[in-house]
Order: C-alpha cells, then sequence, then structure tokens
C-alpha cells in the first residue's frame, strides 16, 4: 500500500513532466518560426528571416556546361527573318594612313532592338460625304479606334496587357507614355464596360468542364479588407473580387444545380457545399506532414509515418507528369492509393500523425479521385500559379481604390488571362476585338474574343504541373 506523500510526489513528477514537454514544443515551435517565419513551411521566401545554404553536395558541384557538351550557341537572323535591312558603309579612305581604300565585301551582323515605348499623336482627317438622295452626311470612321476614345486600340491594348496581364503598375505605364494617369484609369473603364458580360460567359463555361480549380487570396479594396477569388481551368481563368470569403460567391460561380465533374481545392470549408464532386489538394497535406516532422524530429512514430506519406503524396501530385499510358497510369496510381490508405489507416499515438489520418478517413470521398482518372490532378497547383499574378499586384498597388476599380480588373484580368491561355499574342489579338468594335460597336464581342477556341471539353492532360 503506498503512502500519500509517494503518491503526492508521483503526481508532481508527473505534473512537471507534462510542463516539460509542453514547454519543449513551444520551444520547437520558437525556434522554427524564428528560422521559417510566422507561418511555417507556408511562409513566403520573401518574409523568411533565415534562408538555409546549398547542401555541401551541391556546392562541391560544377557550375556550367559538361565537358564535351557541343553548347548551344546563339542563331543569326537570316536575310529572309530580319523585319529590317540597313547597309552601313565606312569611308572610303584608312583612318590609319589616308590610302584610298578597295571593297573587301559584306560583313553581316544579327542585333534585336526596340522601338521606343511612346504614344504618337494623330490627326485623321476624315472625309465626308452628303447622299443627294437622302441628304444624309456620312463620314469615314477612324481606323483602330474606339467611339469617343482619345486613345487608340494599339495604345489601349499595350496598357491593359501590360497591367492587367503582366503587372506593370498603371502609374509605370503612364509615366512611360508622358500621358495622365487619370486618363488611362477613365480608359480601362471604358473597356471593361465593352466586356461586361464576359464573366457570366466564363462562368457558364466553367461549370460544363470535366475539371475545375479554384482559390483565393486577400484584396483589399478602398481600405477595406476583401478577396482575390480564381476560378480556373486549362481554358480561361475566371478572377472576381469581392468583399466576402464565403460561400456565397461560389454559389454565385457554381450554381445550385448539380454538376459534373471535379473541383480541385485545399480544405476552405466555403467549397464544401458545391454540387460537384470535390479533390483536396495534396500539396498542402504534404506541407503538414513536413511540418510534422519539423515538429517532432525525434519520435520513432513520426518518422515511420512520415518516411510513407511523404513520398506517396509527392508520387501522387507528380504522376501526371510523366506521360504514362492510361493503363500504365492507373496500376501505379492504385499502388500510391494503397500505400496511403495503409498508413493513414494504422493505428497512432501521435496527435499529429492522428489529425492527418483524420482528415483522410472523415474526407475520403475527397481525397482520391486522382487515382481513378489522368486528367484529375492530385494538387491545386494550376490555380496557385494562376492566382500569382493577383498576389504580386498586391503588394505592388495594396489592392483596388475604389469597388468601379475593382470590378474592372476582375473584367479585364478575366479576358486578358483566359486569351492568354488560348492564343498565342493575347495583346495582338485584343487589339483584333477592338478593331472589330471600333467599325461594330453595338457587336457582341465575346464571339470575336473565344471563337477560335471551344472549351467545352478541355483535355485536362493539357493542365501541367504551388
Amino acid at each position: 500500500m503506498s503512502c500519500k506523500s509517494c503518491l503526492a510526489k508521483q503526481l508532481r513528477i508527473d505534473e512537471l513532466e507534462a510542463q516539460v514537454a509542453r514547454l519543449q514544443s513551444q520551444l520547437r515551435y520558437q525556434k522554427r518560426t524564428a528560422a521559417e517565419g510566422p507561418f511555417g513551411s507556408s511562409t513566403p521566401s520573401s518574409k523568411k528571416p533565415f534562408k538555409a545554404n546549398s547542401s555541401e553536395e551541391e556546392q562541391k558541384k560544377r557550375g556550367g556546361a559538361k565537358r564535351g557538351h557541343p553548347g548551344h550557341g546563339r542563331n543569326a537572323i537570316t536575310t529572309d527573318d530580319a523585319e529590317e535591312i540597313v547597309d552601313v558603309d565606312v569611308s572610303g579612305v584608312c583612318p590609319h594612313c589616308g590610302t584610298p581604300m578597295q571593297d573587301a565585301g559584306i560583313c553581316c551582323r544579327s542585333v534585336i532592338d526596340a522601338e521606343e515605348f511612346r504614344p504618337r499623336r494623330i490627326q485623321y482627317r476624315l472625309r465626308r460625304r452628303r447622299c443627294p438622295a437622302c441628304k444624309k452626311v456620312i463620314r469615314a470612321p477612324a481606323p483602330g479606334v474606339l467611339p469617343k476614345n482619345l486613345y487608340g486600340n494599339q495604345l489601349l491594348s499595350e496598357v491593359a496587357v501590360g497591367h492587367y496581364l503582366h503587372g506593370t503598375p498603371l502609374g509605370r505605364l503612364a509615366a512611360q507614355l508622358h500621358l495622365p494617369l487619370s486618363g488611362l484609369i477613365e480608359a480601362m473603364h471604358r473597356l471593361a464596360r465593352l466586356f461586361a458580360n464576359v464573366p457570366e460567359h466564363l462562368k457558364q463555361e466553367y461549370r460544363r468542364s470535366p475539371v475545375r480549380h479554384a482559390d483565393e487570396t486577400g484584396w483589399r479594396n478602398d481600405g477595406g479588407s476583401g478577396y482575390a477569388w480564381l476560378f480556373c481551368t486549362p481554358k480561361l481563368s475566371l478572377y472576381l473580387f469581392r468583399k466576402t470569403r464565403s460561400s456565397s460567391v461560389v454559389q454565385d460561380v457554381m450554381g445550385k444545380k448539380p454538376l459534373p465533374g471535379i473541383l480541385v481545392v485545399d480544405r476552405y470549408s466555403a467549397y464544401n457545399r458545391v454540387p460537384c464532386r470535390l479533390q483536396y489538394c495534396y500539396a498542402h497535406l504534404l506541407r503538414e506532414v513536413k511540418n510534422l516532422e519539423i515538429e517532432d524530429p525525434d519520435d520513432e512514430e513520426v518518422w515511420a509515418f512520415v518516411s510513407v506519406m511523404k513520398p506517396a503524396l509527392s508520387a501522387a501530385c507528380g504522376l501526371r507528369g510523366q506521360g504514362l499510358s492510361r493503363p500504365t497510369f492507373l496500376r501505379k496510381a492504385s499502388a500510391v492509393k494503397a500505400e496511403i490508405i495503409s498508413a493513414v489507416e494504422r493505428p497512432a499515438m501521435n496527435p499529429g500523425i492522428q489529425h492527418i489520418q483524420n482528415i483522410f478517413r472523415d474526407h475520403a470521398d475527397r481525397m482520391y479521385h486522382w487515382a481513378t482518372d489522368p486528367s484529375i490532378p492530385a494538387e491545386n497547383n494550376l490555380a496557385e500559379r494562376n492566382l500569382r499574378p493577383t498576389v504580386i499586384a498586391r503588394k505592388a498597388s495594396y489592392g483596388s481604390q475604389s469597388d468601379e476599380g475593382a470590378q474592372t480588373r476582375e473584367i479585364l484580368m478575366s479576358v486578358l488571362h483566359t486569351l492568354k491561355q488560348r492564343v498565342s499574342d493575347p495583346r495582338q489579338h485584343f487589339k483584333g476585338v477592338l478593331d472589330q468594335l471600333a467599325l461594330q460597336p453595338n457587336k457582341n464581342p465575346i464571339p470575336m474574343l473565344f471563337a477560335s477556341d471551344r472549351s467545352d471539353g478541355q483535355d485536362g492532360d493539357s493542365h501541367r504541373r504551388c
């Protein structure tokens, strides 16, 4: 029979051991935060307080080409490929001794240069003619200029593509062009009004797609908090800028009727009520597995779990990029899926392992669609990559200054980023559409924008590799 003092001592020992374990966990978290930043492995590289150097093995590798490698020299521009040929002569007298020189042939040099990016002030003299029968006066239209616009279509397309596709700040473009910023802003608002129906068209097309992606990030509007949403496929990108992060935005895009196909997302709850099947992103889960390894590096149970899950999740993410035939893909995907299920179903005592296992157990219907069809990715990289320009724009501009500015951005970004996925030269294609609208202002621009490519049945294999 144990004495009361021994029992009290044992209780005190257990209490102190629990306190030591808790403090050790807090210390590991603080060390990790100091090394990796406030968001762990999710911290952007620009925010990391410490960036590890490459390993000793990598440092020993010599840079440059391997010995015996033929290399790739710069190709000369042929006479047929040259857009301009300029003959440059040399003085007929030797600059060293003054002796008249003889002709020694021509030496060609290939140079790539650019024209100065500046506006040209043009005055169009528009001929007018009167009909003697109906007494009406017909005036020639200004070529390449929208009605009641000061800026030509070439300039508008350059500014729109530079700002909404490539992320150049509008103020910098105004400075380069020596034009007032307010004038360019108003010109972009006018453009957006021309394509106001495009987002609704892209919503309908998005619903018909067999594989869809979605993601969201913060976006401030007029100093207030808001969010930028992206709904995309390999053939379209629909951007929405809203003041809320609730499921109402998702329901507006997806509708309420049941839809075929898959939506690939992270585990954010706003997507839980979508009328189609979900595939959770393995890249986010892989990040949590890696964090588990960092937080408990000496735990053998953690080591055993991570040693199975980390390569299995990585293999699931990279399987589609190997160019496998469908039977080979399904066979390998089935083996990877079996490894994941085995690790998930194995009993565990560590709470971190249990948390990850419960995600797979509780949402098994959202975890393994990728293993049944090569067109379904196991990660949400397409949305992560397509949302990156918006994140960069947010850092440069801190968001939109008005509701109209946010609406203009969502329309023109949706138009231009969708064109980028469909045509080789979105700037030239966009200018061609503006030229057609200059001649027929009331014409529907949607067939002109997307006539060359139908996206009703995208090929999922065109989606490649956060």
